[in-house]
């Protein structure tokens, strides 16, 4: 016997990344995960300070090494306090530590008795606070958060940290910036003291600047130099301490630079002023940067803090993250519905358009699934709890956003190699300037200056943040309009396309396709015929089969019981009903079972001419009529089309129906190719031979069998009424089914990529064209040199007007093209 051994799945860990201020940095952690052993993939994003790794086998403290010997850290977990209520025992204890241990994103967990509580260190990016909570229940006990204002609002690890290297980072500023301002003042405008004095209080007030506001530089540059490397902060601590060192030297020992009775010139005061603006750049892109998470917090924002609990009989009012799955919770006018579920009582209006994207009010009713988070406008209603935790609909999406914000697209990748071997060109182009000044015999300050001004000017912040800081602002505005966005490479993939295929049936359609006609032709009338079609299609699972068997129901006919039941995928059925050898379907199916339809040509031609299915029906191999089936198409449909051609897509129609149906639909909605009589298993066959001709192709579907062409095709689009099957193959999710929403997606993909291509091009430029400057390439033509303060000046302002361009993409609209 022959064993096939099966690959484990893929596994993915995310985490944070300390100490990463470059796109060198970038490339140098990937570097060092890739070596790893079990690392397939490995993404490390600059603007989100984040790494995800994708393989087999792996373990969250090697990756942890390996980002070590980088020089780099990865961020410490969060620890959190639950109370634990109901536990009596050691045993207890060991139980609820057992089961939030096993729990993903979990790293330490240890419960005291004394105190009922468990203290937890966790991964926020792999666990939420409802789960943990989950877990504690799992062992039998009631887990109770520290604040009501915990879970997802409450402020992350990762947030805090931010926060407070934020505010450290203003403080080094103020300083650097005040009193570089007051060397500036005693060096060039008036100094109370003599020339000699002056060079002393100039040195002291610059030392503290150099060594505390600039420590983060020395700090950085210490980590990846200790392993052979170099980074933007070697550049800032080598061109900032040359200026100092020179200053210091010459402050102690003036003659070695200078002539007997003569004192000369210092730079501390250019050193002070580098560093204030280099800690200005930061500031503001630190800041800045923030904004590109606007749509995660917005999306946090949205959560329900409180839910109404019906327990023991009575409504209990508890933090959303004690809800649990099979809760029955009571929604009142006004309140957002807390958890996902299904109404069991009531009716009302919920507006779901911070999800969807869409203005109109959806109508509720017993039966009809609710979404947490959205709003209940009118009417109180009680619904049974599905899904909790990170399982509800909305931390799906943010944890969408949050992959895809993460992401790499493949043209950064270009930036991020030329990115790791940018920082040791430039430190040989400063020396090379530095050399070449010297030997055309000008002065070592001079030559100083030059080196120190290519240094400065060369740091390559903008090349990083170009590509990720434009991602993070697109995928978040697109959660914010109900477009997700699984990767960067899918929105770089979408702006070249240049056609889109649609499903037919609940895309372009309702999905709910109703006969519309019976036509008798034989001994049978037309309730007579309907009831034997659908006693035949009874237990059938083809929607027009399913339109039948509700149309005879509707009618108040009766069904009667089949046997022998038998399906044609794709053509149609056969089946014995009271002794009567039934078959429905296709004209190709009964004459495939030698079934003359001769007799019903002219009126199924004539029903298929007007859009609809023509459904033939034969009784002991007789034609006995045709039942009209139709779907109709979405009222948006022609307006979705006519958007999607503006932006020079072709659209194309994919359908099961026959040639003549086909073209009537999509007549109607304005479709030129149709691609009709396609079975459910040749979808991807047909994708496929669009992309032979050369075609970027774009597939948008909601159902199961749709999932495998959403993969084949360059871009999938799930529409997001539809399977979570569909969703899962997709690179796209429309939450909402509005059809107008898919030109969107294509639209925003193009916008983020223009304003990538913009970044990129402008960060290129930058260094191309001002390191020569700052070498003195000029100098023998125009006698124009670089200062190395104006050099700061201009790399600060490079970074701050990367993210500032990225950020215009938090004002895109639907339409926009």
């Amino acid at each position: 016997m022959t064993t096939v051994a099966h690959r484990p799945a893929e596994e993915r860990i995310d985490f944070a990344v300390e100490g990463m201020h470059c796109a060198s940095c970038v490339a140098r952690i990937e570097d060092a995960l890739a070596e790893v052993d079990g690392v397939e993939t490995a993404s490390v994003n600059l603007a989100t300070g984040k790494a995800a790794v994708s393989g087999h086998g792996l373990d969250r403290a090697t990756l942890g090494a390996a980002v070590a010997r980088a020089g780099y850290a990865v961020a410490e977990p969060a620890r959190i306090r639950l109370a634990v209520e109901g536990m009596h025992c050691a045993s207890c204890v060991s139980r609820v530590e057992e089961e939030l241990v096993a729990t993903p994103g979990v790293t330490e967990a240890a419960v005291n008795l004394a105190t009922e509580e468990a203290s937890i260190s966790y991964e926020p990016e792999r666990a939420a606070i409802g789960d943990l909570i989950a877990a504690v229940a799992r062992a039998g006990y009631r887990g109770r958060p520290p604040t009501e204002a915990s879970g997802l609002e409450a402020e992350s690890e990762p947030e805090r940290r931010a926060r407070a290297e934020l505010r450290l980072l203003r403080r080094r500023f103020v300083f650097a910036a005040a009193v570089g301002a007051l060397l500036l003042g005693l060096t060039f405008i008036w100094s109370p003291l003599s020339e000699r004095a002056t060079m002393w209080t100039a040195l002291a007030l610059a030392t503290p600047v150099q060594l505390w506001a600039g420590w983060p530089f020395y700090a950085g540059a210490w980590q990846v130099g200790r392993h052979g490397s170099a980074d933007m902060n070697t550049l800032i601590a080598m061109g900032t301490s040359a200026a100092y060192l020179y200053s210091l030297v010459a402050t102690v020992s003036p003659s070695l630079f200078a002539d007997p009775g003569e004192l000369p010139g210092v730079y501390v005061d250019t050193a002070a002023v580098i560093i204030a603006l280099v800690l200005l750049g930061r500031l503001i892109e630190g800041r800045a940067k923030a904004g590109t998470t606007a749509a995660i917090r917005k999306l946090l924002g949205l959560r329900a803090r409180t839910a109404r609990v019906v327990r023991d009989g009575e409504e209990v009012k508890v933090a959303v993250d004690e809800v649990v799955v099979g809760d029955l919770v009571v929604v009142r006018p006004g309140e957002k519905v807390p958890v996902d579920g299904a109404i069991i009582e009531g009716r009302s209006t919920i507006d779901e358009s911070m999800l969807t994207g869409e203005s109109l009010p959806v109508e509720k009713e017993p039966g009809d699934a609710v979404i947490g988070a959205t709003i209940n406008r009118a009417g109180s209603f009680t619904f049974r709890t599905a899904r909790v935790g990170r399982d509800t609909a909305l931390a799906q999406i943010v944890r969408l956003v949050e992959e895809a914000q993460g992401s790499k697209a493949p043209i950064q990748r270009l930036a991020d190699r030329v990115s790791a071997r940018f920082v040791p060109a430039v430190i040989a182009i400063a020396a090379i300037a530095f050399a070449v000044w010297l030997a055309a015999g000008s002065s070592f300050t001079a030559a100083l200056l030059a080196f120190v001004a290519v240094l400065i000017i060369a740091c390559p912040c903008a090349l990083g943040l170009a590509t990720p800081t434009a991602i993070m602002v697109g995928t978040g505005r697109g959660a914010e309009l109900g477009l997700l966005v699984k990767s960067g490479a899918a929105l770089e993939t979408a702006e070249r396309l240049d056609a889109i295929v649609l499903d037919k049936t609940g895309t372009l359609t309702t999905g709910a396709p109703r006969v519309t006609d019976v036509i008798a032709h034989g001994e049978l009338d037309a309730d007579a015929l309907l009831a034997l079609a659908a006693s035949a299609e009874s237990r059938s699972e083809h929607p027009l089969g399913e339109a039948i068997v509700r149309a005879a129901s509707e009618r108040g006919l009766e069904a009667d019981a089949s046997e022998g039941f038998g399906a044609a995928v794709g053509h149609g059925v056969t089946a014995a009903v009271r002794g009567t050898a039934v078959a429905v379907g296709s004209a190709r199916h009964l004459l495939d079972l030698g079934i003359d339809i001769a007799p019903l040509a002219a009126d199924a031609e004539r029903l298929e001419n007007e859009g609809k299915t023509a459904v033939y029906v034969a009784a002991d191999h007789s034609a006995e009529g045709v039942v009209a089936v139709a779907d109709t198409l979405k009222p948006e449909a022609r307006e979705a089309v006519s958007e999607l051609k503006r932006l020079g897509l072709e659209v194309a129609m994919l359908t099961g129906d026959n040639r003549r149906t086909a073209d009537a639909i999509a007549a109607e909605a304005g479709i030129d190719r149709v691609l009709a009589e396609v079975l459910p298993g040749d979808k991807v066959a047909e994708v496929r031979r669009l992309q032979d001709e050369g075609r970027r192709v774009a597939m948008v579907g909601d159902g199961i069998n749709d999932a495998p062409a959403l993969a084949q095709a360059d871009i999938g689009i799930a529409i997001g009424t539809g399977t979570d099957i569909a969703m899962e193959a997709s690179d796209m999710t429309l939450i909402s089914g509005d059809l107008r929403q898919v030109a969107a997606p294509i639209a925003l993909s193009r916008q983020t990529m223009r304003t990538i291509k913009q970044n990129l091009v402008g960060a290129f430029a930058y260094n191309v064209s001002l390191i020569p400057v700052a070498a003195g390439a000029l100098y023998p033509l125009w006698g124009i040199t670089l200062d190395p303060i104006l050099a700061a000046a201009a790399m600060a302002a490079s970074s701050v007007t990367v993210v500032a361009n990225a950020l215009r993409l938090r004002g895109f609209r639907r339409g926009a093209a």
